[in-house]
């Protein structure tokens, strides 16, 4: 994708995410504003970095160590913003609102899809290793907390969130327990400009 065209599908999908009524409707609820419009900001920085990964500095991939200051940078950013207080700020303040809007695409999606690759297979599966387990306890907080831990959600509303971020860390968990574990065979064609190579090499297999 074309530099140009990417950063016009990002603001595009930025702006579409910022209108009054999507916004209201997503973050009306705990786990929809978690769980959906979280990854949906994360997902346009993740557009954004795929533009702009034939762009990047030299300096900069350089200085993005195996990928570690950016994923240093993603735990933070989202860490952050799965705090109830965070949350609450979001849902008060426009301001607060604005500043989820630039960090999450900018500072959490954009270091995202520049520093993964750069990761060795060990920092990957530390990650994972991680951010799993994360989820799960936000979820078991959010359902054994006996008050209210955000001002602008129900009770029902954050033992629903909880809920949520659980399965999700058990479907997260299994998934990564299969392509981990058990493995995956990729669905590709080999690429060849001789259909003989390709009979002869499936001839090969089949044998």
């Amino acid at each position: 994708m074309s530099l140009r065209l990417c950063f016009v599908a990002v603001i595009g999908s930025w702006l579409a995410l910022w209108l009054w009524p999507v916004r209201i409707a997503l973050e009306s609820d705990m786990a929809v504003h978690m769980t959906i419009q979280v990854p949906l900001l994360i997902g346009i920085g993740l557009l954004l970095a795929s533009g702009a990964r034939a762009h990047e500095p030299h300096w900069l991939a350089d200085a993005d160590w195996l990928g570690i200051p950016g994923m240093v940078m993603v735990v933070l950013g989202t860490s952050f913003w799965m705090l109830p207080r965070a949350l609450d700020g979001a849902v008060a303040d426009p301001l607060v609102d604005a500043a989820k809007f630039l960090s999450l695409p900018l500072l959490v999606g954009l270091p995202l899809g520049l520093s993964w690759r750069r990761m060795p297979p060990l920092g990957r599966a530390f990650i994972w290793a991680n951010f799993i387990p994360k989820l799960g306890a936000i979820g078991g907080l959010y359902l054994a907390a006996p008050t209210r831990l955000c001002a602008y959600y129900r009770l029902d509303q954050q033992a629903l969130a909880g809920w949520t971020l659980i399965v999700l860390a058990v479907v997260l968990g299994l998934l990564w327990f299969i392509v981990a574990f058990v493995g995956y065979r990729p669905l590709s064609v080999p690429k060849t400009s001789n259909p003989a190579i390709v009979v002869m090499k499936s001839a090969q297999d089949g044998a």
